[in-house]
């Protein structure tokens, strides 16, 4: 039976909210967390077993693998291969924050997110909630909190009416702040490109990287 924590305010809830969803996701089920955009559905991305429960409870296939949120920016160069650093300075300024980047993994990882063409997205997400489990965890593997084609949950009720039992611990932290996605920014191709418009505008990147485009507009 799925339980639902309040961590809205500091304190013993938030602290054995963040506990549970722990314990959850060290024994390979799934938690729902609030972030700085929509809330996200998690798992240990070392876990196959977890990622597959993921995307089963999201109606996905392999060929839609979910996103890493991590703590810190720092963790970005052990999941990501030859990182410029254009993108090390953007990372830097802009995460915590509702940006995904898309690189090449490194390649001692050994995990499997689905069909990722040894690609990983990376994202630091801006909440206090999120970054607290998110330390003692390391890497997990994140997807918006609905199920696909539905609507992002920006509440935690929104999340648990989509996704029901299949979730183990719920953590409230209140509507989301924006509502917005993160801008996924792609440098696995050639040109650095947007595959997704979201609360990061093109401008903003371009301040690091002129080269930048925006395939939304394509």
């Amino acid at each position: 039976m799925s339980t639902v924590y309040d961590g809205r305010e500091p304190g013993a809830g938030r602290d054995e909210g963040v506990e549970a969803a722990l314990a959850a996701l060290r024994g390979g089920a799934l938690a729902v967390l609030p972030t700085d955009t929509v809330y996200g559905l998690a798992a240990d991305a070392f876990n196959p077993a977890a990622v597959q429960r993921l995307l089963d409870a999201k109606g996905r296939d392999r060929t839609m693998p979910p996103p890493v949120l991590v703590a810190e920016p720092a963790t970005l160069a052990a999941l990501a291969a030859q990182v410029p650093a254009w993108l090390r300075d953007m990372t830097a300024e802009l995460w915590p924050g509702p940006l995904t980047v898309i690189c090449r993994q490194q390649p001692s990882l050994n995990w499997d997110l689905g069909e990722t063409r040894q690609t990983v997205a990376v994202r630091v997400p801006d909440d206090d909630i999120a970054r607290a489990v998110l330390r003692k965890t390391g890497p997990l593997a994140v997807s918006s909190a609905n199920r696909t084609g539905g609507p992002a949950a920006t509440t935690v009720d929104e999340a648990r009416e989509q996704l029901g039992e299949s979730v183990e611990v719920y953590l409230d932290g209140g509507p989301s702040r924006s509502g917005v996605p993160s801008t996924i920014l792609d440098l696995a191709s050639a040109t650095p490109r947007i595959l997704r418009a979201g609360a990061v505008r093109l401008d903003e990147l371009h301040r690091f990287n002129n080269t930048v485009e925006d395939a939304t507009r394509a």
